[in-house]
């Protein structure tokens, strides 16, 4: 495997790091290198943060922010509007948006000619499954669905390390069922 590049989008509370960091956790498990940070400076609950996800099979040199991502991960429809989360995204690129929108039509949206879009209602997911709008584990299930870079038991691995235990059971539904109910364009 080369190296994959992943840049996580959400708001400040969301919980994007925490999902780049769950990713990280669970390549680890697998042997695999990586980076996971954070870009944020003084800014508050709610405001637009990113995260970024590096993973591969050799050591990992890159020191700095992704600038041109495998995949962009979109926590928060909103975001849409005000952040080019596409930038730098390649040809074969994925852009994975939280949105009960069909796949076709948010890649019209968001003007992307190449690649593919992957959608899911993750905030539904997580209202349903957690009872609070937390979308990281979903959008991580729709990131394993997308790529295969981690298998579900590395994931369930870095689940129960991060949460306790009823936590971790619920997350874990989650990112099940984002992966079950994703689809592509």
């Amino acid at each position: 495997m080369v190296l994959k590049e992943f840049r996580w989008h959400g708001r400040g509370g969301q919980g994007a790091w925490t999902a780049s960091e769950l990713l990280a956790r669970a390549a680890i498990h697998e042997g695999k290198y990586i980076q996971s940070f954070p870009e944020f400076g003084p800014e508050r609950m709610g405001a637009p943060v990113k995260a970024y996800t590096r993973i591969s099979d050799e050591p990992i040199r890159l020191h700095c922010a992704v600038y041109n991502p495998n995949l962009a991960i979109v926590m928060d429809p909103t975001l849409l509007s005000t952040v080019p989360v596409t930038e730098g995204l390649g040809e074969n690129g994925i852009l994975i948006v939280n949105s009960p929108k069909e796949p076709k039509e948010m890649k019209a949206e968001v003007k992307m000619s190449e690649g593919s879009v992957w959608t899911v209602p993750a905030t539904e997911l997580a209202m349903r499954i957690l009872g609070r709008p937390i979308t990281n584990t979903a959008m991580l299930g729709v990131v394993a669905r997308a790529t295969n870079i981690v298998a579900m038991e590395s994931i369930e691995q870095a689940l129960k390390e991060r949460f306790p235990g009823p936590l971790a059971e619920k997350n874990m539904g989650v990112i099940k069922e984002a992966f079950k109910e994703a689809k592509s364009e």
